[in-house]
């Protein structure tokens, strides 16, 4: 138990605040300066041990976090475990930036090809998909270079090669909803290359 009155003498000022005023209030302490050097200076050590990591050496390092938290999470049985996104899904979409240019086949009906045919008539498609960026010749840098200085503003130009077909397969031939019989030509693509 505590008796009697202590009594709390006031905080310790510095000199010239004992001159200025009597009645103000005594400053909050404060923290000491060597406090805050070493919190500083651990953040920047954990700064510059992060800085040295590449980035596949931070993804593991965070993956194997994530895991460990999962597994902790898991341990209460009441948190769900953490969302994680696709791995590997950016790196997958920049190596399909960068195929070059092929010919490629898809099975449809001849419905979505988008021509105005009614038929459940299926048929290959072969399309070419790819970039054409080792195909680049004189006229395509002389283009973005007159491009870029706006000597020619207006028109709609390409200033780099374009994956389409070179030449097309047979003609296809279908019967649509109403048993008519239709030809279409062109429609498919044999061969492609960068034009």
């Amino acid at each position: 138990m505590l008796n009697g009155s202590r009594k709390y003498g006031p905080l310790p000022s510095s000199p010239s605040s004992r001159a200025s005023s009597s009645s103000s209030p005594p400053a909050p302490p404060r923290r000491s300066p060597r406090a805050l050097d070493r919190h500083g200076s651990l953040l920047s050590q954990y700064g510059a041990l992060l800085e040295s990591y590449t980035e596949g050496e931070l993804r593991r390092l965070l993956g194997a976090l994530a895991e460990r938290r999962g597994r902790v999470a898991g341990s209460g049985g009441h948190q769900p475990p953490p969302r994680r996104r696709k791995a590997g899904s950016r790196a997958k979409r920049a190596r399909a930036r960068h195929k070059p240019c092929a010919l490629r086949q898809l099975e449809v009906s001849v419905s979505e090809l988008g021509l105005g045919y009614e038929s459940d008539e299926t048929v290959l498609f072969r399309y070419c998909s790819g970039t054409c960026d080792a195909a680049v010749r004189s006229y395509d840098l002389s283009l973005r270079s007159m491009r870029s200085s706006r000597r020619i503003r207006k028109e709609k130009v390409r200033a780099r090669p374009c994956c389409r077909p070179l030449a097309y397969d047979d003609d296809v031939s279908f019967l649509d909803a109403y048993n008519r019989y239709y030809t279409v030509n062109e429609l498919s693509a044999k061969e492609c290359g960068c034009v």
